[in-house]
């Protein structure tokens, strides 16, 4: 069976992103692959609404993802849209005006449905039969985990408010951040996690993996990586001891000091501190000393569903 030629456009509350692959045999290769970091989600927890200068971000960067899916020969495109426009009052406005400016049949998708994609794309590569995994995305606006076999229908499935963006606009509102601050929004994503995964199934998981942003920066300051290399992060061992690090090195630091660390991405400097306490949070919830970062994600199970891989 040839490859089916596939474009995946994901409309983050943070990030803006699309993947171009070849699809077959339920392996996904990588064409092109794009990032934007257009914080959509900035101030929906407060408002309820998009932002318009937010909606301007998300509108430049999908003008040259457009120019890229025409030229790539794509046989579908799909377009996802996950936590802010899910929360927010104008994300059918929104998903009109993208329909009229680009031609995308833009899906708002459930956090379940979100945090199933995220585990197909992540565990697809991993052998049949191996032991339960629990995927943890760190979006923006939401938290997915995600608990099962891969190549399996996973057999817990539970999408969260700790997002790094909302999180962020609950508790951090110094720059550097308060003590009390990040205690505040340490204590209230424990709260989220405990109460969204029961003690036994937390109990039950040994290995774990971490998708998007969050990890990958923490991988890539982890290695002091400048510039970024993909081979490099994907597979690479987090262990609680350094998260726990490196989430106070990045707390101590005001914003204008974050955006010039080794390893990060100078746009996702203000919402980093957000995204290392979740994942600190999350690797405690669940007693897990390390957990193995992965490139492949939402982007990936998307393309294998749209390419009727999965």
């Amino acid at each position: 069976m040839p490859a089916r030629r596939v474009a995946v456009v994901d409309l983050g509350s943070n990030t803006t992103r699309l993947l171009l692959a070849d699809v077959r045999d339920q392996r996904v290769a990588e064409l092109d692959r794009r990032t934007e970091i257009t914080a959509l989600g900035q101030g929906v927890d407060a408002s309820g609404r998009l932002d318009d200068e937010a909606i301007e971000r998300v509108v430049e960067a999908l003008a040259g993802y457009r120019e890229a899916i025409d030229a790539a020969g794509v046989e579908r495109t799909v377009a996802v849209a996950t936590s802010a426009v899910r929360d927010a009052a104008n994300g059918e406005d929104f998903r009109a005006t993208l329909h009229e400016r680009f031609g995308l049949d833009v899906q708002t998708i459930t956090g379940e449905e979100e945090a199933r994609l995220t585990f197909l794309g992540a565990t697809i590569r991993r052998a049949p039969g191996a032991d339960s995994v629990m995927v943890i995305d760190i979006g923006g606006g939401s938290t997915e985990l995600v608990i099962g076999v891969g190549g399996e229908e996973p057999t817990f499935v539970v999408s969260t408010q700790a997002g790094s963006v909302r999180q962020t606009d609950r508790h951090l509102h110094e720059d550097p951040p308060s003590d009390e601050g990040l205690a505040a929004l340490r204590d209230d994503v424990q709260t989220i996690l405990t109460d969204a995964v029961p003690f036994a199934l937390r109990g039950s998981v040994r290995t774990g993996i971490a998708v998007a942003g969050t990890a990958t920066s923490l991988a890539a300051i982890d290695q002091e990586l400048d510039p970024y290399d993909p081979a490099r992060i994907d597979g690479y061992e987090l262990d609680v001891e350094a998260c726990e690090r490196m989430l106070a090195m990045l707390a101590a630091r005001p914003l204008e000091e974050r955006r010039e660390i080794a390893g990060l991405e100078p746009k996702r400097a203000p919402t980093i501190v957000a995204g290392a306490a979740i994942l600190v949070e999350a690797l405690r919830a669940f007693e897990l000393e390390s957990l193995e970062v992965s490139e492949a994600d939402i982007l990936h199970g998307a393309a294998l569903r749209a390419a009727g891989d999965a």
